[in-house]
């Protein structure tokens, strides 16, 4: 097995390459410009840019992959609204392009996916769930799927999952856990959004189903989460209190007091009987993964 893992400076794609690394698991890690993670060796990177038909061609060719675990990606979902053709281009196209090269080379397709592929409207989604995709952001990420959905070739996987946290070299963007670990050290008063539901996903956990789906040459749809959903406000609240800060400065707001170009779903979370079932993926708690983040532990 050799793995071709795209996005490896982002937070999932640092932890699917720290885990290779630990389990002695082949692989190239690319991303687009210089390599950003000390723990992936130069010669393990390669330079990609998922939009270029010759860059893929090349790196295909040069890495000879068994598995492609695809995690690049645009995720603002408000840029993404505001700027659809980049996002249909990095969320869509570049799927389209990359699952071609795969299945020229026999290589397995994974795909990370999202659960605003939902409208929010009832929570606890299962694989089999039908889905309705909000915003442009969802809907770059639906179109991807039904690429791999409606074609002929059963050698691909889609990974969903939700809100990813956890830490990381050089990131180009935060996550919710380690933004509201700085701003409640701040003491600054924050506004909370209550009404919006989500089973925050710790990186390591993700990485290990990732990873796993690959090592059993799992095929079709698997939903990746943390164990428990929680409203926006919860997740920050409980946050504080393992910090041991109060929760007194952290008011309630809605959805609709805010300024967002994206709709958001209100409620998902997943059903992660298939994945506990037939990968053995068992998440760990929010408060169990906070005691293993340096960010925390170490000051």
């Amino acid at each position: 097995m050799k793995i071709l893992i795209t996005g490896s400076n982002g937070l999932l794609g640092q932890k699917i390459v720290r885990q290779c690394m630990d389990h002695k698991i082949d692989f190239c890690a690319s991303s687009k410009g210089d390599n950003r993670n000390p723990d992936c060796p130069g010669d393990r990177y390669v330079d990609m840019d998922i939009t270029s038909d010759a860059d893929v061609l090349f790196v295909f060719q040069s890495v000879q992959p068994t598995h492609v675990i695809h995690t690049a990606a645009m995720t603002n979902v408000d840029q993404c609204e505001l700027n659809p053709i980049e996002c249909y281009l990095i969320n869509t196209a570049a799927v389209e392009r990359l699952f071609r090269a795969s299945k020229s080379f026999k290589a397995h397709f994974q795909l990370l996916s999202t659960d605003f592929v939902f409208d929010g409207l009832k929570g606890d989604y299962a694989e089999s769930d039908l889905v309705h995709p909000l915003s442009e952001y969802a809907k770059s990420k639906v179109e991807a799927e039904h690429m791999l959905l409606s074609d002929e070739s059963k050698n691909w996987s889609i990974a969903r999952t939700i809100i990813v946290y956890g830490e990381g070299h050089e990131l180009s963007r935060s996550n919710i856990v380690l933004w509201a670990v700085e701003a409640l050290r701040k003491g600054d008063p924050l506004n909370i959004v209550d009404d919006q539901f989500r089973a925050p996903t710790w990186a390591d956990d993700l990485a290990w189903g990732c990873l796993e789906i690959c090592r059993k040459n799992a095929s079709g749809i698997f939903h990746l989460c943390g164990p428990e959903t929680m409203s926006i406000y919860e997740l920050v609240c409980r946050i504080a209190l393992y910090l041991g800060i109060s929760t007194d400065g952290i008011n309630r707001v809605q959805t609709n007091t805010l300024t967002q170009a994206a709709k958001r779903p209100a409620k998902t979370g997943f059903n992660l009987s298939k994945s506990r079932s037939q990968l053995g993926y068992t998440p760990q708690t929010l408060e169990a993964t906070l005691a293993q983040m340096n960010t925390i532990s170490n000051k």
